[in-house]
C-alpha cells in the first residue's frame, strides 16, 4: 500500500515525460535492438523475451564494435563476451562473464537462469555449459579485431589497463611483473566512448512487469579475464517490478565498485522520479571520481523513464533509445551530462 501511495505521489510531483506502457528503452541508438525488443513485446512475448530479442540483435549486428563478436580484443587478442539478464518478477538473474566461442551471450545468460540455480559462469566452464545448452561454438575473432590487436601491439601495447608493474607499461609491452608500490596516486584512465558501449535494455510489459538485460565485448585491450560491471547484478542491471529497472554504461571498474543500477531502482522505490534517481546514481559516483565516463537509465514501474550521465571529456550529451504505445517506430532520446 505504501509502495503504490509513493509511486502515485512521485507521479504527481515529478511529471517529467508522460508515461505509457509498454515500454522499451535502451542505452546508445541502437535502433534495431530496441525495434526487436519492442516487436517481441507485440507479437505476445514476455519482458525477458523482449530484452534477450533486443540484446541478441546487437550480438549480431556488433553494435558499435562494443556488443558482440570481432570488437574488443584483449591484450592477447581474444573477443569475450559478458551478458546478464533478470526478471524483475521472480528476482532471477542469468549471466555469464568472459564467455568464449559463443555470439549469442544474452541467450547463453537466459540459459543459466533458466536450466541452473545459479547467477553468473564465468570462462571456459561458461562456454562449455552453453555448448550442452546446444549453443554453437565459433571463433569470435573477426579481420577487424585482429587489425585491432596488430596496431596495438605495433603502438608498443599503448593504451593498456597496468599499473606497479614493470617494464613500465606506458611504454612498453609485457610481459609484466609486479613493481614495488611507493607512493599511491591515480594513474590517468585512458577513456574511449567506443570501448564502453554496453547495450543495457529494458522492458516493460502492460501490466508493468519488467526485465532488464544487458551484454557488451568488455573493455578493448583489457587484461585477460577481466570482468566489467555488465553481467554483475546491480551494477550492469537490476529490476523489480514492484519498482523499476535500471541499466548503466560506461568505465565498468569503476561503475561496478557503486552498484548504480540497485541504487537507482532503491531511490525509484521510495519515490524518487526516474530521472532524479539516475542523477543521484552517478553523481555518487561522480564524488569519487569527477572524470569518470558513464551514463545510466531508469524506468518505473508506470512506465515513466529518464537518464542521466557524467560530463567528461568524451561525453558531454548521451543518446538512448525509447519504444512505447505513443510509437512503434524507436525514438531517439538525449540528456545533457552534467
Amino acid at each position: 500500500m505504501f509502495l503504490s501511495l509513493s509511486l502515485f505521489i512521485s507521479t504527481l510531483l515529478f511529471p517529467l515525460g508522460h508515461a505509457s506502457l509498454p515500454l522499451v528503452i535502451n542505452t546508445w541508438p541502437f535502433k534495431s535492438a530496441t525495434a526487436a525488443a519492442w516487436s517481441a513485446l507485440q507479437s505476445g512475448g514476455s519482458v525477458l523475451d523482449a530484452v534477450e530479442k533486443g540484446c541478441a540483435r546487437c550480438e549480431m549486428e556488433q553494435c558499435d564494435g562494443s556488443v558482440g563478436f570481432g570488437g574488443s580484443p584483449d591484450e592477447s587478442g581474444e573477443t569475450t563476451l559478458d551478458a546478464m539478464i533478470m526478471n524483475g518478477n521472480t528476482m532471477e538473474v542469468g549471466a555469464v562473464a568472459d564467455l568464449r566461442r559463443i555470439k549469442n551471450a544474452i541467450g547463453v545468460a537466459r540459459a543459466v537462469m533458466e536450466h541452473t540455480d545459479h547467477t553468473l559462469l564465468v570462462g571456459e566452464s561458461a562456454s562449455v555449459f552453453a555448448e550442452n545448452m546446444g549453443f554453437v561454438g565459433e571463433d569470435l575473432t573477426t579481420n577487424k579485431s585482429l587489425n585491432i590487436f596488430s596496431q596495438w601491439l605495433k603502438g608498443n601495447c599503448q593504451p593498456n589497463y597496468r599499473k606497479n608493474v614493470r617494464p613500465d607499461p606506458s611504454k612498453s609491452c609485457g610481459p609484466y611483473r609486479p613493481e614495488a608500490i611507493h607512493t599511491q596516486s591515480k594513474r590517468l584512465r585512458h577513456v574511449d566512448t567506443h570501448s564502453h558501449d554496453t547495450i543495457g535494455m529494458i522492458a516493460l510489459d502492460q501490466h508493468g512487469h519488467v526485465a532488464a538485460g544487458t551484454s557488451t565485448n568488455g573493455l578493448t585491450h583489457k587484461v585477460p579475464g577481466r570482468v566489467g560491471d555488465s553481467p554483475v547484478v546491480g551494477a550492469g542491471a537490476y529490476a523489480d517490478s514492484l519498482a523499476g529497472a535500471a541499466a548503466a554504461t560506461g568505465d565498468g571498474d569503476i561503475m561496478m565498485r557503486f552498484l548504480p543500477s540497485y541504487l537507482a531502482v532503491e531511490l525509484m522505490r521510495a519515490g524518487a522520479d526516474p530521472s532524479a534517481a539516475c542523477k543521484s546514481a552517478i553523481s555518487r559516483i561522480k564524488r569519487y571520481y569527477p572524470e569518470f565516463f558513464g551514463a545510466i537509465i531508469c524506468a518505473n514501474a508506470t512506465g515513466h523513464y529518464g537518464a542521466a550521465c557524467n560530463k567528461a571529456p568524451s561525453l558531454t550529451q548521451f543518446h538512448y533509445m525509447v519504444s512505447n504505445s505513443e510509437s512503434d517506430t524507436p525514438i531517439l532520446k538525449s540528456v545533457d551530462c552534467f
